[in-house]
């Protein structure tokens, strides 16, 4: 809502924008407040009930002082039915405001203070049962749960069948104060931000309507909350001379719990109960059901301090060098406790301190893992178990760009990626599971021609790149108590390399033309299995949602009628060959869990006001009714395949209508 600019930083920009920008960055910036009264509002109806309405209003307050308030609401019905409700789900229902002052007393100090708060109530996301039974092999099986499913269909299915709406609850909000000082020829910046978030999620994990003779239910509830705090400082010399920087520092605190609870509902069957259909719990032929509930608290403190510096030297009119470094020193801290009894798919037993220090002394003296962490549960003293680590890192880049003449600049870059270290706290933690995650690190270089042709009406860009990652830091589908987790580890040495290209074309008064195009090897190098697990990715394996081939197309032409409105057309294609979403050790896995190649084209049609004032456009999306899975999970009832389905995996109509003043 009101973006000014979106700008895609590709490759490590840790220098500038901080840990965990280890591969890009998408730098997204706001209208800012302006002196003058103005504003736009803009309405959206799409097909299956979706309405999305924002607006935004400037005021000037005075000479020096303007606000901006921009609001947002949007909701939608979804586009999977629940056969138990009989209502759709995967829908939304958000809406938030936003409030912005600018205040320039001079040409020497601007003051510019945002607030804004948002609220979201989804019933999303629920992972429809994809694929029928699956042995371990991927041979079709048997399983009685499916009696109650509705119709497998692959990426094509539509529907679920939950006594528990998935769903989840968010409320966001946050404050930040900019001042920008001159102090000379230079520029003092100041941001202090500060941002809460809470969230619930809400998950329905059997699957089923109710719980069965064999297929336990599975309720899951986890609220949390979190804080960040962050503040920064830069100083910013001149841009026209020959050596031109900025210097800063950084400080962010970000503090996170979360209290997570399975509720379990589960039978076996009675004498003389059948063999060949399902038997509801709470029936006749069910003994009486049993209730095993588990709830965890855990949670993080993160403090990260850095300094950072990059400096542009003009070694000529024509030749430019940049280098930049960052140090970083992060300090994390966590906790984790549950208390569940010791029995219940799904459940583990009680973990705390106690726990853990007895999961020590046995594995001490020479009891595997795996039985220690079971044993461990009879010295249970309630009290949370508490990690910690701290990293440092230098970090930085180097480059330089050759101006090969007034429309093509050459470029050469050298960037050092840096992701800090983390815990895998969930609730099904095991002593197996307390180890750290250890930075991800990483070295990227990449050459490149950037060109500005036919009079400024083409801009070419291509790039070659070669990036490798040390401790790539990845989620891996793991098996904890019998229910599949996603488990988040060291995953070992990765790396990506390939070539990108886009253009921008004016081929007329009226008529403009996009492209981009890449094409990406992205695979494994070292698989590092993690602790307690033998299994190991085979060297070569493509990284998860790395298509090899990804591409876009977009042309709009407007045609000046010389009445009331111009007619205005636009068409944008994109693809992407197959792309993995299962990052698993096994190859049957790999192969269910790939995502196939597709295409997706949308279409749109406008009346245009000639002086911009009005826009009434009616857009077709996913025009040709490609449907696709945005990911895909295994774990699911009798071994089967689970989709994630996205909006756009439908074709779908809708109409927007925006107005400015």
């Amino acid at each position: 809502v009101d973006v000014a600019q979106m700008e895609v930083l590709r490759g490590p920009q840790g220098t500038l924008f901080g840990k965990n920008a280890s591969a890009g960055v998408i730098n997204i910036t706001t209208q800012m407040p302006k002196m003058d009264f103005g504003g736009s509002v803009e309405a959206s109806y799409f097909d299956r009930n979706e309405v999305r309405l924002k607006g935004s209003v400037n005021v000037p307050l005075g000479q020096d002082l303007a606000a901006r308030v921009t609001g947002f609401y949007g909701e939608y019905d979804g586009n999977i039915r629940n056969t138990t409700t009989n209502s759709w789900v995967n829908g939304y229902k958000h809406y938030g405001v936003r409030g912005q002052f600018l205040y320039e007393p001079s040409d020497d100090l601007r003051l510019y203070l945002a607030a804004d708060y948002y609220k979201n109530n989804d019933d999303c996301c629920a992972d429809i049962i994809a694929t029928g039974p699956l042995t371990g092999a991927g041979a079709p099986s048997t399983s009685l749960g499916f009696l109650a499913l509705p119709p497998q269909s692959g990426a094509d299915t539509r529907a679920v069948a939950q006594n528990l709406v998935t769903s989840t609850l968010e409320e966001g909000w946050g404050v930040s104060f900019q001042g920008d000082l001159a102090l000379g020829d230079h520029t003092l910046t100041s941001i202090t931000a500060y941002r809460g978030w809470d969230n619930t999620e809400i998950r329905d994990g059997d699957w089923l309507d109710r719980a069965y003779v064999g297929f336990a239910q599975l309720h899951d509830s986890g609220p949390q909350t979190s804080t960040t705090f962050t503040q920064e400082l830069r100083l910013t010399s001149p841009a026209d001379q020959a050596l031109s920087y900025v210097l800063g520092a950084f400080y962010s605190r970000a503090e996170s719990e979360r209290t997570f609870t399975r509720n379990v509902t589960q039978c076996t069957a009675a004498a003389g109960a059948p063999t060949t259909t399902l038997v509801p719990c709470g029936s006749a032929f069910a003994n009486p059901s049993t209730t095993p509930s588990g709830s965890a608290t855990f949670g993080s403190t993160f403090n990260n301090v850095a300094m950072f510096g990059q400096a542009t030297y003009k070694l000529s009119d024509t030749i430019r060098f940049i280098a930049g470094l960052r140090y970083t020193h992060d300090n994390l801290s966590v906790f984790h406790k549950r208390v569940s009894p010791l029995t219940g798919p799904g459940i583990q037993p009680n973990f705390d301190q106690g726990v853990y220090n007895e999961y020590l002394r046995l594995v001490g003296l020479g009891t595997s893992p795996t039985a220690a962490a079971g044993a461990a549960v009879t010295a249970s003293n309630g009290v949370p178990w508490t990690g910690k680590t701290s990293n440092d890192n230098l970090s930085g880049k180097a480059g330089f760009q050759f101006d090969l003449n007034e429309d093509t600049m050459a470029y050469a870059t050298y960037a050092r990626g840096y992701k800090g270290p983390a815990y895998n706290v969930f609730f099904n933690l095991t002593g197996t599971g307390t180890n750290v995650i250890e930075p991800e690190t990483s070295n990227s270089f990449e050459i490149g021609l950037k060109n500005s042709l036919l009079d400024g009406a083409l801009t070419f860009n291509i790039a070659a790149y070669y990036a490798r990652y040390n401790n790539f830091q990845a989620n891996n589908p793991d098996l904890v108590a019998g229910v599949v987790v996603t488990r988040f580890t060291n995953a070992g040495t990765v790396s990506t390399q390939g070539i990108e290209m886009d253009l921008a074309w004016r081929l007329g008064r009226n008529t403009n033309l996009s492209a981009g195009l890449s094409v990406n090897d992205a695979h494994v190098v070292n698989f590092k299995a993690p602790l307690g697990s033998t299994a190991a990715i085979p060297t070569g394996t493509k990284l998860g949602y790395a298509p090899t081939w990804k591409g876009s197309m977009a042309v709009d032409h407007t045609i000046e009628t010389g009445g009331f409105a111009n007619l205005a057309f636009g068409a944008s294609m994109n693809f992407q060959s197959s792309q993995l979403s299962l990052f698993a050790a096994d190859a049957v896995q790999r192969q269910f869990g790939t995502i196939p190649a597709y295409a997706l084209v949308n279409a749109n049609v406008g009346l245009v006001d000639p002086d911009d004032k009005w826009k009434l456009t009616f857009v077709v999306r996913n025009l040709f009714d490609k449907a696709y899975p945005a990911a895909i999970v295994n774990g699911g009832v009798g071994g089967s395949y689970r989709y994630q389905i996205p909006r756009d995996a439908d074709r779908y109509w809708g109409v927007t209508g925006r107005f400015s003043f």
